[in-house]
């Protein structure tokens, strides 16, 4: 599975987000993070938009978490700022289908399924809580 940038980005402003009583902007995370302010802002509406963080509006507006950092998983916040389910590879889909209609004779697929289902449970079983703590 690949983690991008995006999925980096979202944990750690999660992270830094979710140790802060007031909303936090983008300026202020895109600075302390070294991150580019534009590609933050896209990643953090995308999580506002999927109820894990609140947005604010005006001049000390900003983003605070929705809930409790216990009460998201990290492939939720994964799938959330990948924009997409996580996979392992593309044929590794909760179907457990080959895109390339290979699956009768492809000998990794079962392999790549496990692997799969490991990860998916590892991911739902571990919260943003337990990241930060």
């Amino acid at each position: 599975m690949l983690l991008t940038k995006a999925s980096e980005y979202a944990l750690l402003s999660l992270i830094m987000i979710s140790q802060k009583e007031t909303p936090q902007d983008v300026d202020t995370l895109s600075t302390q993070l070294g991150i580019s302010k534009s590609f933050l802002a896209k990643i953090l509406q995308s999580l506002a938009k999927e109820g894990i963080l609140k947005s604010y509006k005006g001049a000390h507006g900003g983003f605070l978490l929705a809930e409790d950092p216990s009460e998201f998983s990290l492939k939720q916040i994964i799938a959330c700022a990948e924009k997409k389910p996580t996979m392992v590879l593309e044929c590794t889909t909760s179907h457990g289908c080959c895109p390339n209609n290979k699956s009768d004779f492809c000998k990794i697929l079962p392999f790549l399924n496990k692997l799969q289902s490991k990860i998916d449970d590892f991911l739902d079983n571990m919260s943003l809580k337990d990241i930060i703590s």
